[in-house]
């Protein structure tokens, strides 16, 4: 997991291919867009736009992907996300390989991050991640999942 300031994502030391898809998705202006996935560079790399209240770490479960990096930009609004590190992820279902993802009941050594309007997490593939939690009540957020295959990070 990485984090930082959208506005600055080189200052996170992130690969250009991931700094670049930032700068991408943000020139499309996500923030005036409606819930939904939009095309960036077909499907190597898109961006999902939703807006949801944050709820309970308690009632949801940790997701992982295999093929896809997720970053996530929050555009309004706070929101914990428990992670975990590489292969981390416990009692797993099974692996929805063309939706790219596997949900998950438990997190070893779970990590909390708490990300305010204009920051952005990381989650490298099967790194488990359970974003929208509460940070001290339920409340609304607007954020951007962008989707960036594998496959561009190659160099």
């Amino acid at each position: 997991m990485i984090s930082g300031e959208f506005h600055h994502p080189e200052s996170a030391g992130l690969p250009a291919a991931l700094v670049n898809a930032i700068r991408v998705a943000l020139a499309h202006e996500p923030q005036h867009k409606e819930p939904g996935s939009y095309p960036l560079q077909g499907e190597k790399l898109f961006m999902n736009i939703m807006e949801f209240a944050a709820s309970s770490p308690d009632e949801k479960k940790a997701e992982q992907h295999e093929a896809y990096v997720d970053i996530q930009l929050l555009l309004s609004g706070d929101e914990q996300i428990y992670y975990g590190f590489y292969g981390s992820a416990r009692e797993c279902e099974e692996l929805h390989v063309e939706e790219d993802y596997q949900l998950c009941n438990h997190i070893e050594n779970q990590q909390v991050l708490t990300l305010r309007a204009g920051q952005f997490a990381v989650f490298m593939p099967n790194e488990p991640h359970k974003p929208g939690c509460i940070v001290t009540r339920p409340a609304a957020i607007k954020k951007v999942v962008i989707k960036v295959h594998r496959s561009l990070l190659v160099a």
